[in-house]
């Protein structure tokens, strides 16, 4: 149970304790739950109708980016590989004298 539950069970013991019905209370804390959540979509551009649908193409959108990075380290990391196996075939080329080789 974390702080803010705990502090909530103590007040809603401590109004219990003073008289008022536990269903009341109860229907208090909902309420307030219920509009401190309308608050913060509201706060955050969220409270539309179209909401719903921003978010699922935001969540899409983010999906595809991060394939789109995946992808692109992918390939550098490929095009890093093939550049250094390409440099150690052209040092044993050189080492190996392919390259006075091929200039006679």
């Amino acid at each position: 149970m974390s702080e803010n539950e705990e502090m909530l069970a103590r007040l809603v013991a401590q109004l219990a304790d003073q008289g008022s019905d536990l269903v009341t209370v109860r229907a208090i804390i909902e309420e307030a739950s219920e509009l401190g959540a309308t608050h913060a979509l509201h706060k955050l551009g969220l409270s539309d109708t179209h909401a719903r649908r921003d978010l699922d193409e935001l969540r899409e959108l983010l999906g595809a980016w991060r394939i789109a990075r995946r992808g692109a380290i992918r390939s550098a990391f490929g095009w890093i590989g093939k550049g250094l196996l390409a440099l150690i075939l052209l040092g044993l080329a050189v080492r190996f004298g392919v390259v006075d080789w091929l200039g006679r």
